[in-house]
C-alpha cells in the first residue's frame, strides 16, 4: 500500500514538472486577474460564459454544450477538458471554477498544487441564486456584471402576472420532485402558485397522495431531453401519473432553465405565471 501512494505521488511529480506546474511557484495570479480559467462541470460553465470575456476561458466541461447546459450555444466556441487532475494541469490555468467537477477531494487536492479554486455555493432559493451571482461575479473581478444581472432579475420577477394561486406538482421523467427548502419550492412560490408536494427536500413523486388527490398543474422538465432515459422502474411512469398528465394542464419548462441554481431560473418562473394566467 505505501508503494502504491509513493509510486502515485512520483507519477504526479512527473507530470507536474513536465506541465510546468509546482506548488509554490506558480505565476502570481489573482482569482480576480485569472487569464486563463478552467471549468470542470456544467453548472460552473454557466457562470464562466455569462459572466468572463471570451479570451479568458481556457477550457469548460465536456457537458457545457450538451441539451441540459443553458449557455450551450456560447459554449461551442471554447474546448473542453475533463475533470481529471493530468488533462486540467496540462492547461495550465489561473483559476478553476466548480460545483461538484472533480470530485469531493478536487478543490483541496489543485489548492495543494497552488491553482487557486473558486467554488461556487449550492442554491436552495432564488434568494441564494442572486447571493451566489454576485460573490462569483465579484470575486472575479466583475461585480459591476454580477449586479446588473440580479437587477435584471428582480425586474422581471417584478413584472410577473398576477395570477390565482394554484396547486402545482413539479414531475421529472426520474420520478423526483422538489418540496418545500428547494430551489424549485422557492421558484413555484415567487411564480403565484402553492407547491403539491408538501414534504420537504427533494422527493419521489407523492403518489399516494396522487391517488386520492391532484394539483391543478404539473410542471414537467427534461422530458424532451435527447438525453433524458427514464428508468422503468420511475414513479414518473406509474399509471397515477401518466393518467394524470393526459389530464391535467402542464408547463413544460426546458431543463435547461432548472438543471442549476442559476440567473436563467426567471426564465421558467416567467413560463410558470403565464401559462399558469393564460389558463384562468
Amino acid at each position: 500500500m505505501i508503494w502504491k501512494v509513493c509510486r502515485f505521488k512520483l507519477i504526479m511529480a512527473c507530470l507536474l514538472v513536465g506541465f510546468g506546474v509546482w506548488p509554490g511557484i506558480l505565476p502570481a495570479k489573482t482569482v480576480e486577474t485569472a487569464a486563463a480559467v478552467v471549468s470542470l462541470d456544467y453548472c460552473a460553465d454557466q457562470y464562466v460564459l455569462k459572466l468572463l470575456s471570451a479570451d479568458r476561458i481556457k477550457a469548460l466541461s465536456p457537458d457545457a454544450v450538451r441539451e441540459f447546459s443553458y449557455m450551450r450555444q456560447a459554449a461551442l466556441d471554447h474546448p473542453s477538458v475533463k475533470p481529471t487532475a493530468e488533462e486540467v494541469i496540462a492547461r495550465k490555468p489561473d483559476l478553476i471554477v466548480r460545483t461538484y467537477g472533480g470530485g469531493p477531494n478536487a478543490s483541496h487536492f489543485f489548492k495543494r498544487l497552488g491553482i487557486p479554486v473558486l467554488q461556487i455555493g449550492y442554491s436552495n432559493s432564488v434568494d441564494s441564486v442572486k447571493e451566489v451571482m454576485l460573490d462569483v461575479s465579484s470575486k472575479l473581478g466583475v461585480a459591476e456584471v454580477g449586479v446588473q444581472i440580479v437587477a435584471d432579475m428582480n425586474s422581471r420577477m417584478a413584472a410577473l402576472p398576477r395570477i390565482r394561486q394554484q396547486t402545482l406538482l413539479y414531475v421529472t421523467p426520474g420520478g423526483i420532485t422538489g418540496g418545500q427548502g428547494t430551489l424549485i419550492d422557492s421558484m413555484i412560490e415567487i411564480a403565484g402558485l402553492q407547491n403539491f408536494q408538501e414534504r420537504g427536500g427533494w422527493q419521489s413523486l407523492p403518489l399516494e397522495d396522487l391517488a386520492y388527490n391532484k394539483p391543478e398543474l404539473f410542471a414537467t422538465a427534461f422530458y424532451n431531453d435527447k438525453t433524458n432515459h427514464r428508468n422503468f422502474w420511475s414513479a414518473a411512469r406509474h399509471p397515477v401519473i401518466r393518467e394524470q398528465l393526459a389530464v391535467t394542464r402542464y408547463v413544460n419548462l426546458q431543463g435547461a432553465t432548472t438543471a442549476c441554481g442559476g440567473w436563467f431560473i426567471v426564465d421558467a418562473i416567467e413560463k410558470l405565471a403565464s401559462e399558469a394566467g393564460s389558463s384562468q
